[in-house]
């Protein structure tokens, strides 16, 4: 069985996918999955057991775009079956010109007339049971989604390791503030090594977290690890405090404790999923969720009035 699967764009969103992709591997288990994804997504993904292909999508680079998809599709092939996670006309497109009989992907007016299925996944509910509605079309049987799950070996630490990842790479309105990342770290550097994680946009971030921890020993390493790196670090973390992020999901599949903050965004949408050990810390406020990038109104009260106790105590309900 080739099943070709078009991956969502961002990390988090791609890994939320999981479940229904394993899912898919329970009832097709000769199945030979053929990868397309964001260049994050492929080298978190690259290293399942099913994947005999993977691809970075190039299709917005250099020319007309509807003519790249069109090549790139035909370089794809046919499969027996196609889904796509993205709700994108030229995700449709591709699936269409690559001439595979059976497609799927979530309900829009180009999916309704380019693909075989298109599907309206149950709302409001967690993004992952809104991605397994979606592959459901291709199962003749329910599709029983667990946990999330990469398949990058976690790394072992010597020592207790605390992970603080002050980033998210949507928008400045998802992150807490350095400061008091910082208190936090201080809180529990006694008891734990600290490591800070961030991707290239966000190593002045980690550096002002890292300059206010002056004589604590920590490793920062932000800008400085790979995909894989990334998550076999965080992999293999005691405890992980988070904004809403890809990182967030990592250590879901990795089973991480974990203290996520939440602020102008869905938790009950995007929270880790089946984490066990996994508290959020937000605030109810009237303009949230907004779901933009920077707060539109300018206070950015639901993250700002968040309390580094809060999340201390968080910590201590975990351990």
């Amino acid at each position: 069985m080739k099943i070709l699967i078009i991956l969502p764009n961002w990390l988090g969103d791609a890994i939320m996918a999981t479940p229904a992709l394993e899912a898919l591997c329970k009832v097709y288990p000769d199945a030979k999955l053929t990868l397309v994804g964001s260049y994050v997504s492929i080298e978190a993904f690259k290293y399942h057991p099913n994947c005999i292909r993977h691809y970075i999508d190039e299709t917005k680079k250099g020319g007309n775009r509807f003519v790249n998809t069109y090549r790139f599709a035909k370089e794809l092939g046919a499969h027996d079956m196609a889904i796509t996670f993205r709700n994108q006309l030229h995700s449709s497109l591709l699936l269409f010109w690559s001439g595979t009989p059976i497609t799927t992907g979530r309900r829009s007016w180009h999916s309704l007339f380019l693909l075989t299925q298109s599907i309206k996944p149950a709302h409001p509910s967690h993004l992952v049971e809104q991605y397994r509605d979606i592959a459901q079309s291709l199962s003749p049987s329910p599709l029983l989604i667990e946990h999330l799950r990469l398949y990058i070996p976690s790394h072992r630490y010597s020592r207790p390791t605390l992970g603080i990842n002050p980033g998210a790479t949507y928008g400045s309105a998802k992150r807490w503030y350095p400061e008091k990342f910082a208190e936090v770290a201080r809180a529990y550097a006694d008891r734990y090594d600290i490591i800070l994680f961030g991707g290239p946009n966000e190593i002045g971030m980690a550096k002002d977290i890292e300059a206010r921890l002056n004589g604590i020993n920590i490793t920062n390493l932000a800008g400085k690890t790979s995909v894989q790196e990334l998550c076999s670090f965080i992999g293999g973390l005691n405890i992980f405090i988070t904004n809403d992020s890809g990182p967030m999901h990592i250590a879901a599949a990795y089973q991480v404790p974990t203290v996520a903050i939440f602020g102008p965004t869905r938790h009950m949408e995007t929270s880790q999923w089946m984490n066990e050990k996994s508290i959020i810390v937000r605030h109810d406020m009237k303009c949230a969720p907004c779901m933009k990038r920077e707060c539109p109104l300018g206070h950015h009260e639901c993250m700002k009035s968040i309390t580094s106790n809060e999340v201390i105590d968080a910590v201590k309900k975990i351990l």
